[in-house]
């Protein structure tokens, strides 16, 4: 079904209500997605984006039921991802001869998606495309955001940003706009979608959005491929990945620790009791690794200004929800985080030493050195980390960061 966007702009993508894991299993959607594609009936008629393959079918159905297919004039695929390109196999077999616009990477990558030679038109930044009464589309290449493929389409005097994956999040609603959901729940899975996915190219995010703010263009409305449109002051969501991308951080330290018998536990928690004692403004926050959705607490990392990380020694190494983890942050690369790490042992007592390697490699600021405690933690060993706690909070207390009390956009 058509949702109106503007006079001559619908929505025909698809509210995937089911969804709860996305990129395989790497990335959880505990408020579902959408595929959002968008028709634009001009002189001449432009389909941006398609859905993920396993609605192609039902996708290519409703379109036919709103246009004839064959008076689609250009297909923009702003982006190669299967998610966004999953539909064209189905709907270029009732129209093959259509032109696809799409980057110079788009073309490979859909080629190497598909299999297909379909008649693909290739463009850069600065391009633009006549859709007939006066208005265009203007191509913006995006490159890693997040792919090498990704491009923004501006639609002129609607202005409408087609911004594809970037200011988008993985949440479902009927309410189409920004500004008829939740703010709260908008806002927890924006900076989820921020800190899980466009992290590592934070330095492109802030080198794109000033590239696009130098063409000085009104933008009205920011149309994503995933979750709301936004068309309350789109903007806002900008000045908001300029502020993630800018080493964001707020006054929480996060404490990640995965236990075997519960020790690990208990000197997690004197941990963070001693950096309360030392700092009573600093949001503290315990996450078991094995227990706690992966993605929300690397969410909870972003958000922070330091991280400690804790597990007990296993065959010379340390318990694999701390080593996935660990996997996941060395891709994203945060940036201008500070850490420390801890590690209860048995006999051979490798684990502090290996996770403060690994937090080093990973980009974070180790400013002390692991905490090793031998078997369990009696009085004396929980004094000795509520003392670490002390310790690691003044080397990481700062003024001026951002409260940790925002709850909206």
């Amino acid at each position: 079904m058509k949702r109106k966007i503007t006079s001559n702009v619908h929505w025909v993508g698809k509210i995937d209500w089911e969804l709860t894991q996305f990129h395989g299993n790497e990335y959880s959607t505990h408020k579902g997605s959408s595929y959002n594609s968008y028709l634009i009936e001009e002189e001449k008629v432009v389909l941006i984006d398609t859905v993920w393959a396993p609605f192609a079918e039902e996708f290519v159905e409703n379109l036919s039921k709103e246009i004839d297919l064959s008076s689609i004039d250009y297909i923009i695929a702003n982006h190669a991802e299967i998610d966004h390109s999953g539909a064209l196999p189905e709907l270029m077999k009732h129209i093959p001869d259509v032109p696809i616009y799409c980057s110079a990477n788009g073309k490979k990558s859909l080629k190497g998606i598909h299999h297909q030679d379909w008649n693909f038109r290739t463009v850069k930044t600065g391009d633009t495309l006549d859709i007939g009464n006066g208005k265009q589309l203007v191509f913006i290449e995006a490159p890693m955001l997040h792919w090498p493929d990704s491009m923004f389409t501006y639609l002129t005097q609607d202005n409408v940003l087609f911004s594809n994956d970037a200011f988008g999040q993985h949440y479902a609603s009927e309410f189409l706009f920004n500004d008829l959901v939740d703010q709260e729940e908008l806002h927890s899975e924006s900076i989820k979608y921020y800190a899980n996915i466009l992290t590592p190219f934070s330095p492109l995010v802030t080198r794109k959005i000033n590239e696009v703010l130098a063409l000085k263009v009104p933008v009205d409305m920011i149309a994503t491929s995933h979750g709301v449109i936004w068309r309350d002051n789109p903007t806002q969501i900008v000045e908001k990945y300029l502020e993630w991308a800018d080493a964001y951080q707020e006054n929480r330290i996060s404490i990640v620790y995965d236990t075997m018998w519960g020790g690990t536990r208990r000197i997690a928690e004197a941990i963070s009791q001693g950096i309360k004692e030392a700092d009573p403004e600093v949001d503290v926050r315990l996450f078991n690794s094995a227990r706690r959705d992966k993605n929300d607490v690397i969410t909870e990392i972003f958000r922070s200004k330091a991280l400690i990380l804790g597990s007990p020694t296993i065959n010379k190494g340390i318990l694999t929800s701390i080593a996935a983890l660990l996997e996941e942050m060395k891709g994203l690369r945060f940036r201008g985080k500070k850490a420390a790490a801890f590690g209860p042992y048995g006999w051979s007592g490798e684990a502090a030493s290996l996770l403060t390697k690994a937090l080093e490699d990973s980009g974070f600021e180790v400013v002390s050195e692991g905490l090793k405690t031998l078997w369990e933690p009696d009085e004396k060993i929980l004094e000795e980390a509520k003392t670490y706690g002390h310790e690691f909070a003044k080397k990481t207390k700062k003024r001026n960061l951002i409260s940790s009390s925002i709850n909206s956009i």
